[in-house]
């Protein structure tokens, strides 16, 4: 039996990362792939204060659970099922509950860091960095925190320009220089993401 093709789809907040990712996911029958998302292996913060909690900058390498999550794309690799921790970013905190993932020939990491850390970068077969305007991310940005995170718009804009921007030009663009293939406009680039798509089936195949 092969082993996982692991793809790793990295870019800024709101770039499109998820929308590529989705496209990709779609294109192949669902029993033979998966997905992981590095946002829901944020730390487990439970044993915080809620006021200290809400400082928290997930923007910051950090704020992640890498070792878990590393350790949880190893097991994907060898076939194993894991269980996804799942995130509650209005309490700041890991949920109880967790998400069941099995194996699949196909594996999608998505997520703002996972080119920065090489032990990552080492388990990747192809690394995808979805470039987008600053200008394009910090609107979707707003919409997202606004709609599905219970931000206002005043605390989304002060995050941005205190956290999110210093982060991304820190931490996110760096990266960039380690991507296979570089996807500009995100979900729009249709052709991009049928390139990808055929590689991927070409891997599969060979």
């Amino acid at each position: 039996m092969n082993n996982p093709v692991l793809i790793g789809i990295a870019g800024g907040t709101g770039s499109g990362k998820s929308t590529i990712s989705k496209e990709i996911y779609s294109a192949f029958d669902e029993s033979c792939i998966a997905m992981i998302e590095q946002d829901s292996y944020y730390k487990d913060q439970s044993f915080m204060d809620i006021n200290e909690r809400i400082k928290t900058n997930y923007d910051h390498p950090k704020a992640f659970d890498t070792d878990l999550l590393i350790q949880h794309l190893k097991a994907l690799l060898n076939r194993e099922t894991v269980q996804k921790p799942m995130y509650n970013f209005e309490e700041h905190t890991r949920r109880k509950e967790t998400v069941k993932v099995e194996s699949r020939d196909i594996i999608i990491l998505e997520g703002i860091l996972i080119l920065e850390d090489p032990r990552i970068r080492e388990l990747l077969d192809i690394k995808l960095y979805v470039d987008t305007d600053a200008d394009v991310r910090i609107i979707r940005r707003l919409l997202r925190d606004m709609n599905e995170r219970g931000r206002t718009v005043d605390s989304v804009i002060t995050q941005y320009l205190n956290v999110v921007r210093p982060m991304h030009l820190q931490f996110v663009e760096p990266t960039k220089r380690y991507a296979d293939i570089i996807i500009p406009e995100g979900g729009h680039n249709k052709v991009a993401i049928d390139i990808i798509v055929a590689n991927i089936k070409h891997i599969l195949q060979s």
